[in-house]
């Protein structure tokens, strides 16, 4: 935004600062009636013939504007992703403590990556990993969907989960229905 001097155009279209239409009026003009007034002369619609001016105390008008901006920020929830690393011989123990932080990250709204990485002869056997990795996601399944199915990419089998709320519901339906089938012969 141009302020005051730094406006080059011959004619402006004024804007008073309680909002109300001038018209268009010579540079000079705007310029003293908005120094008459101690306020600014801001462009506010530079492309259109002539360009439109308003007269407002400029940096109150910034300081507003930066703290819509932050109210903004605040109020908007940016999705992060959070890694849980695995070896395909981990213990039992070690792997429900991993999937009860994967489930406190998907609970928090983030979304979760899990990577087994495979050493040396770990490579002979990737299925022990991909075993590991379906566990985990069998235990999430219930707070989170895969966005796609486990990959390898080079040493890693990687996995990305993402939090789905509406799954939680349906699923304990699902289970439900299913354990009546089994009892029907």
């Amino acid at each position: 935004m141009k302020v005051n001097r730094e406006i080059r155009a011959p004619k402006v279209r004024l804007i008073s600062h309680t909002g109300e239409q001038v018209g268009v009026v010579s540079l000079y003009e705007a310029l003293a009636l908005a120094e008459e007034q101690g306020l600014d002369l801001v462009e506010i619609v530079p492309g259109s013939n002539p360009p439109v001016c308003k007269v407002m105390n400029f940096g109150k008008f910034r300081y507003d504007q930066s703290k819509r901006e932050k109210e903004n920020k605040k109020a908007s929830h940016q999705i992060k992703v959070k890694e849980i690393k695995l070896k395909p011989n981990i213990d039992v123990h070690d792997l429900e403590t991993k999937t009860r932080h994967a489930r406190d990250f998907l609970v928090g709204g983030n979304k979760v990556k899990i990577t087994c990485t495979f050493r040396g002869r770990e490579m002979m056997h990737p299925e022990h990993g991909e075993k590991i990795v379906q566990e985990m996601c069998q235990h999430l399944e219930d707070i989170s969907t895969a966005e796609s199915p486990p990959k390898m990419m080079g040493r890693m089998l990687l996995v990305v989960l993402a939090p789905a709320a509406k799954k939680k519901k349906e699923g304990g339906k699902q289970n439900v229905n299913e354990e009546h089938q089994h009892l029907t012969p």
